[in-house]
């Protein structure tokens, strides 16, 4: 009998090689979800999941979306950064955090609860938090981790490519590479502009201490494992209105 061989996989390269450069993205209202899931789902496993099989991914990446009645929005995210990441040689995961209800939107917590129920399934090393209406327009706008927190969506259609607000202390790709597209929609009900949003966020230093991760409260109504992505439905006690 002839000995067997095992191959040795070793490290994905910092620059992926497949990479294609600008993406050119369309929102065809005509895609559905079974479409794209026969499109694009085939090297997937489920709940989402894609590792290279060829070389050992720098990061173990968990994609965390926040979300709420816009299953429109999902199948075109869907269908684009699926082969956006695995040309990127991720291995990561999407998630999905469904807010339950009709009480106010809090796009924060959901994101707080997609970390924490996360890292209950995998070791992941890097988050990534992304809007379920914003596309990358080019795939070298690698969704990893880096040294310091990294915005991603630095030049949006919606904003004509320009950044609408500027002195955080964050790294971003270049204008060009951290080109997208944002789905156009309205706001959905209980989801209104919140006033005191930027009062908020000018309390940060203050609140951070006592207010997020460490003080997280929420109930798991259902979790669904499809081909695509995890879809876990919390209840996470809204208020009905601002």
């Amino acid at each position: 009998m002839s000995p067997v061989t095992i191959k040795t996989l070793v490290p994905c390269p910092d620059t992926p090689p497949n990479l294609l450069g600008p993406v050119h993205v369309e929102f065809n209202s005509t895609r559905t979800l079974d479409e794209v899931r026969e499109e694009v789902g085939s090297p997937l496993r489920l709940g989402g999941w894609h590792k290279p099989p060829d070389c050992i991914a720098q990061q173990k990446v968990a994609i965390i979306i926040p979300f709420r009645n816009r299953h429109e929005h999902l199948k075109h995210w869907l269908y684009y950064l699926h082969p956006i990441l695995i040309r990127q040689q991720s291995d990561y995961r999407v998630y999905v955090i469904n807010q339950d209800g009709e009480g106010v939107f809090n796009r924060a917590k959901l994101m707080n609860i997609g970390h924490a129920e996360a890292l209950k399934e995998y070791d992941f090393d890097c988050f990534v938090f992304s809007d379920i209406d914003l596309i990358p327009m080019d795939d070298r706008n690698l969704y990893r981790c880096f040294d310091s927190p990294r915005h991603l969506s630095v030049a949006v259609d919606k904003f004509n490519f320009r950044l609408p607000y500027r002195g955080m202390s964050i790294s971003r790709p270049d204008m060009v590479t951290g080109k997208y597209r944002m789905i156009k929609h309205k706001r959905d009900p209980h989801n209104e502009s919140n006033p005191k949003t930027y009062s908020k966020l000018r309390q940060t230093r203050q609140t951070m201490d006592k207010d997020g991760i460490n003080t997280l409260k929420y109930t798991v109504k259902e979790i669904v494992k499809d081909k695509l992505y995890t879809y876990i439905t919390v209840d996470i006690g809204a208020p009905a209105k601002v």
